[in-house]
């Protein structure tokens, strides 16, 4: 039945394949001749399949494993170089009909307070957003036909674009939303949303509908096969994830990179990111009830055969994971991150009560903006701002035609720089604007286009006397 083609979510997500790539990866886990050309084929930068990449994730060969970190921390800086794009998340609603067990939104939950925030203060989250120094943000609301119609929706991506704080604004926003229609995704795309991003929680079909029992969610091909209505719809930049701890890990990062696969068969565009988030605690959940959950070692090998399979894609990591394990993660694929971040209905104005907690999970780096910004330099990295290709057009095929062919390093390389020394004029702290104008100095060489390298120069220093928004 397999068939990337296939526009049926059972067809191009096949379970049997599935279960045929875990026992091809399992016999061949010490095949050092085999591993070593697959290792071969991805220094070739054009990715592997999923059955490849599943024997690369079981390989048992020391040496081999060291050489697949190698390859992953090589192929990122390859394609995205040394910087990091930062967002943050701003939770609309927790106002969910769904019965998802993992999730403290579910339905039944009576633990949790609902909320649903105004226009008004959406706006004023957006705000103290940008009194942050954002300029990217994920919205997120639960699926609520009548609390949280895509009207709402709609109407609050107008708010946010439409707040200018100082000299703050908000210049990309990335939906993750419920499996909606076409017609839906064509009124998001006319509103000018980013990425749109929908976590699969998992791939296996029998496990999904256990998950996820009451509410329109339970149905698995509508979930499933959202991201080619999306396509359908005019957005052709999605972002992909599965939550890592539901099901085993092997199974899911197989099927996830099939879903990669069918994105690259039926339009000719993979996926815009991948979200790596794993299971945490949350009110009326307990993690301990899920026993797939997955070491850290095993969570640092996903993410670098996730960049050595899809090479071209953002991979995301949020606030969910530690300042230590995003450390670690941060040098084999990872070029997206949250800072700063409040995963509750609320909270950027002013911290929640303690007994009207909205939080959908807990939040292990509670690190502030500045403090992420100024550790992401210090292990040499340039935080990033930068909403340049979006707002270039440089979207779905023009983009991955772009990252593909590596000229996205003329372009990113400098905008991060520019974004960066924004945020340093008008957010950053003491300390943390020292070390980054040195870095911008230093990094600023690296250009290799001159004209580029030149009309970048003359932006920083008009950034400095006041100027802001400049971007190739």
């Amino acid at each position: 039945m397999y068939n990337p083609k296939s526009m049926k979510a059972e067809e191009f997500i096949d379970h049997q394949e599935v279960l045929d790539t875990l026992a091809y990866a399992a016999a061949n886990k010490s095949n050092a001749a085999l591993i070593g050309d697959i290792l071969a084929k991805a220094r070739e930068r054009k990715g592997l399949t999923h059955r490849e990449a599943s024997v690369l994730l079981e390989c048992d060969i020391p040496g081999k494993n060291e050489e697949i970190f190698a390859l992953a921390k090589q192929i990122k800086e390859d394609f995205y170089g040394n910087r990091i794009v930062i967002f943050a998340p701003l939770y609309l609603s927790n106002y969910c009909v769904n019965g998802c067990v993992y999730c403290p939104y579910h339905a039944k939950n009576k633990h949790i307070p609902r909320k649903k925030l105004t226009q008004e203060e959406i706006a004023a989250e957006v705000a103290a957003l940008q009194d942050m120094g954002h300029k990217r943000l994920a919205i997120e609301a639960g699926e609520d036909p009548v609390n949280n119609p895509i009207e709402y929706i709609l109407e609050s991506i107008k708010t946010i674009y439409g707040v200018k704080h100082k000299n703050g604004a908000i210049r990309r926003v990335n939906v993750n939303i419920a499996a909606t229609t076409v017609e839906n995704y064509k009124k998001l795309r006319e509103a000018g949303i980013g990425t749109y991003v929908l976590f699969q929680e998992t791939y296996h079909k029998e496990s999904y509908e256990k998950l996820h029992p009451t509410g329109p969610k339970h149905d698995y091909a509508w979930h499933t096969e959202a991201m080619d209505r999306a396509m359908q719809g005019g957005i052709d930049d999605v972002g992909l994830g599965v939550l890592y701890g539901l099901e085993l890990y092997r199974y899911e990062f197989a099927a996830q990179l099939m879903h990669a696969e069918h994105l690259e068969a039926a339009f000719g565009v993979g996926p815009h990111t991948i979200s790596v988030p794993r299971v945490k605690h949350a009110d009326d959940i307990d993690p301990a009830a899920f026993d797939n959950g997955i070491d850290d070692d095993t969570f640092a090998k996903i993410v670098a055969c996730i960049r050595i399979a899809v090479p071209y894609t953002g991979m995301i990591i949020s606030t969910r994971e530690s300042k230590e394990t995003r450390e670690r993660v941060l040098g084999l694929g990872i070029s997206q991150i949250s800072g700063g971040s409040r995963t509750s209905v609320g909270g950027y104005c002013e911290p929640e009560p303690e007994d009207e907690k909205t939080e959908q999970f807990d939040v292990s780096d509670k690190r502030t903006l500045d403090e992420v910004v100024r550790w992401l330099m210090e292990l040499g990295f340039i935080p990033s701002f930068c909403t340049a290709c979006y707002r270039e057009g440089r979207t779905g095929d023009r983009f991955m035609a772009f990252c593909k062919s590596g000229q996205i390093l003329n372009f990113c390389h400098p905008n991060a720089l520019m974004t960066l020394e924004e945020y340093l004029m008008d957010y950053a702290s003491r300390k943390t604007r020292q070390p980054g104008e040195a870095l911008i100095k230093a990094e600023i060489q690296k250009v290799p286009n001159e004209k580029i390298k030149a009309r970048a120069l003359q932006n920083l220093e008009d950034i400095k006397s006041g100027a802001r928004d400049f971007r190739f």
